[in-house]
């Protein structure tokens, strides 16, 4: 199995999920809950961590997570392992309680991280589970609004700070900035490069470099290895007229370099996927 690409170095922030396996609750009451989040701060405290946002669902959970020492993958195992070991205790159960690894997309903080931290607490509205996010207890909504005890690990300064230097105005205005939200059909995720980057293309652009040393690493999916590749489109303007042999050494960068596959070059060219393949065979 194709296990996800990890971007890991110090300063980046991750939007990590993880569900439960075969889609089953990994939390079967209230109890659980909480001692996930005791957990949560455990681990938040010991990888040196910043949690920005949260919210706990029934499968799943939602975490943004800022990583000052580039630690993710090391975290989420502590997190995910002790709470799978306090969860079989508590129900007298044993195996897998999560599916597979952990989701984790870096997101550009400057950019993109205020948008997720209202879609993150928003969470249990779009699923129909309450009417409006202050109903709902397991998020960090309430805390971040001064409503329910803050945890410790909860991370609200650079969050309020992007409404106002004042306390009561910067959460009056974050509140209303998630009430905005609710109203909304675009998804963050339609802006996603690669599943696992959103951000800017200058900041996209500065990630690839980082990839370089991954793209043959062959168990990560090709369109992650490739994050941050330039669309197709880029490369073959449509209308515009080259040269056989530069349409050629193009078709070679598509396939060599970034990683397309012989029928989506051919179906952006209009060829067959045959004299792709020629041409990418003509070079070796």
């Amino acid at each position: 199995m194709a296990r996800p690409l990890r971007i890991e170095f110090p300063g980046v922030v991750n939007h990590v999920t993880s569900r439960g396996n075969a889609r089953a609750d990994i939390f079967a009451d209230d109890h659980d809950r909480q001692t996930f989040l005791a957990i949560l701060g455990q681990t938040v405290k010991r990888f040196n961590w910043l949690c920005h946002a949260y919210c706990l669902m029934g499968n799943h959970y939602h975490l943004l997570i800022e990583t000052p020492e580039g630690n993710l993958s090391a975290g989420m195992r502590h997190l995910n392992g002790v709470y799978t070991q306090a969860y079989n205790r508590t129900h007298r159960v044993d195996g897998h309680l999560f599916k597979g690894r952990f989701k984790a997309v870096l997101v550009e903080k400057e950019s993109h991280l205020l948008e997720l931290c209202r879609y993150v607490v928003l969470n249990p509205v779009r699923a129909g589970m309450v009417e409006r996010p202050e109903q709902y207890r397991w998020g960090s909504y309430l805390p971040t609004l001064g409503r329910a005890p803050l945890p410790g690990f909860l991370c609200t300064e650079w969050l309020l700070a992007n409404f106002s230097a004042t306390l009561a105005e910067a959460r009056r205005r974050y509140r209303q900035f998630v009430k905005e939200g609710m109203g909304q059909q675009e998804s963050p995720w339609e802006k996603l490069c690669g599943q696992v980057i959103l951000g800017t293309e200058l900041f996209v652009e500065q990630v690839r470099e980082r990839l370089d040393g991954k793209k043959e690493i062959h168990e990560i999916p090709r369109h992650q290895r490739h994050a941050g590749r330039p669309a197709l489109d880029l490369l073959f303007p449509s209308g515009e007229k080259r040269a056989k042999g530069e349409r050629n050494r193009l078709i070679q960068i598509a396939h060599g370099q970034h990683g397309y596959t012989l029928t989506e070059i051919s179906r952006t060219l209009g060829i067959h996927y045959t004299t792709v393949s020629k041409v990418i065979n003509a070079k070796k």
